[in-house]
């Protein structure tokens, strides 16, 4: 037990700072060849932020843990709207954008329905069980890419807050290239630790490993996400957090769930129409705070509420 949660941790450390290196990196590269700091942002640091997501779930999908790759996401959509969203709003309420507000988040509610049918091949289609299949996997793809093309086109219409554009470090290339190295080898690395040390500690625990992904990978995945948010909270920016929640939920949706089942189809398991209700249930809660009570505006109130909402979920999860 107590080296699994060795492997759990020290994977998550591994895991985080070799997304933060690969990030800097890449970015840096990118900045060298002129790309702009708004394209840099949207893209390689949006997929840096959601590399730990991606890096579990693909690596569960290939050691025939679907419930832990379905679980990882299912779980860390519902934290980054409830308790990412909730926390930075109780640090500094949040104004939501129009376009944000009838475009953006309605993308997010689309995703988790999408993701709805997929998983439910028996009642939909009388299946003899419920699965993410290679096409479900295929199809999820093309609706990320249609996602980057939507991206690209509001970056082109100049839409986007240009104080929210990511500020690029610009490095030289050799360390350009040694931390891309090493921060793949971080995200490797770290991520067999901890899909190694979360199994274990199911195992001990007596619990399944969707309830270990819905809870423990999940939230631990988000924490580059929740650091973000909170901090250009801090530093009174909080439409930063909207963005980067929409970015995540949907990179995790469409691609990550959509490259984990390409690789290998996942069984849904454990994971049931619960857990999936309260991905919508969270998906819709976030636009009718940004809509009624107080308009575009999600409060301090609306904050605590979320956040009230996400411990519930956990708790009923976890008895």
């Amino acid at each position: 037990m107590i080296l699994d949660i060795f492997f759990l941790i020290g994977g998550l450390a591994l895991i985080i700072l070799g997304a933060n290196k690969l990030t800097d990196g890449a970015a840096s590269i990118a900045k060298r060849f002129q790309i702009s700091d708004l394209v840099i942002g949207l893209t390689i640091v949006a997929f840096g932020t959601s590399a730990p997501e991606l890096v579990i779930s693909t690596l569960s999908a290939m050691q025939g843990s679907a419930e832990m790759a379905i679980g990882n996401v299912v779980g860390s959509n519902i934290f980054n709207i409830l308790m990412i969203i909730g926390c930075t709003a109780l640090v500094l309420p949040i104004k939501v954008g129009n376009g944000t507000m009838s475009k953006e988040i309605p993308l997010v509610i689309l995703s988790a329905l999408v993701f709805a049918c997929f998983a439910n091949d028996v009642y939909l289609d009388g299946g003899s069980r419920n699965i993410i299949s290679r096409i479900d996997g295929l199809v999820l793809l093309g609706f990320f890419l249609i996602f980057m093309r939507y991206t690209f086109a509001i970056a082109k219409n100049g839409n986007e807050n240009t104080d929210e554009e990511q500020k690029v470090m610009e490095l030289p290339m050799w360390k350009s290239i040694l931390f891309i190295a090493g921060g793949l080898s971080g995200l490797i690395f770290g991520g067999q630790w901890f899909v190694d040390g979360a199994s274990g500690v199911a195992r001990t625990l007596g619990v399944s490993e969707s309830v270990i992904g819905l809870t423990l990978v999940a939230g631990g995945t988000s924490l580059p996400e929740l650091a973000t948010s909170v901090t250009a909270a801090l530093k009174k920016n909080p439409g930063i957090a909207i963005g980067n929640v929409i970015g995540s939920n949907l990179f995790n949706t469409f691609f990550v769930l959509g490259a984990s089942a390409t690789i290998a189809p996942l069984s849904m398991g454990n994971i049931n129409n619960t857990d999936i209700a309260v991905m919508i249930g969270s998906s819709v809660l976030f636009w009718i705070v940004g809509r009624f009570f107080k308009e575009r505006t999600i409060t301090r109130i609306e904050g605590a509420v979320m956040m009230t909402c996400y411990i519930a979920y956990t708790t009923w999860l976890i008895i």
